[in-house]
């Protein structure tokens, strides 16, 4: 994670039905950033259950940020991307998410997924695509003086 503010809280962690974590959050107050970091091999189902996660996150946090970091995970999530478009997102915009800085799984299996889940949301959302966290962390901070 690229040095953000030093002011963060850690606000939970997602399991998957073996016990084993999946991703975590994190919030960034003075940035609005909510971070999201995924780990392991995802399926879909395990994709909805994060994406479920931060609606309540959004909601009382309403942060306009989201970087999005699946450095650490693997796996094909394909079967969740018309829920992500259509269900998910519109909550999350109306929770106040104004733009999505995702970074690439080294999986590339994962990351022709996430190809396909930006040029979905992308008529949406401001959403752009990383190799790592640093410069997603940029391109946020831009779209936030922008806006």
């Amino acid at each position: 994670m690229p040095a953000l503010s030093t002011s963060y809280t850690e606000l939970q962690s997602v399991l998957d039905s073996h016990g084993r974590l999946i991703a975590s959050f994190r919030h960034y107050p003075e940035e609005q950033l909510l971070y999201i970091r995924w780990t392991g091999n995802l399926t879909g189902e395990e994709v909805i259950k994060v994406a479920k996660a931060a609606i309540p996150i959004l909601q009382r946090l309403h942060c306009p940020l989201l970087l999005n970091d699946k450095t650490d995970s693997t796996g094909d999530w394909s079967e969740a991307l018309p829920w992500l478009e259509y269900e998910w997102l519109p909550l999350a915009m109306k929770q106040g998410l104004r733009a999505f800085a995702y970074v690439f799984s080294p999986d590339l299996q994962n990351q022709f997924i996430s190809v396909a889940f930006a040029e979905r949301v992308g008529q949406q959302i401001p959403i752009q695509l990383f190799y790592d966290t640093a410069t997603a962390w940029n391109w946020l901070r831009r779209q936030h003086a922008a806006a």
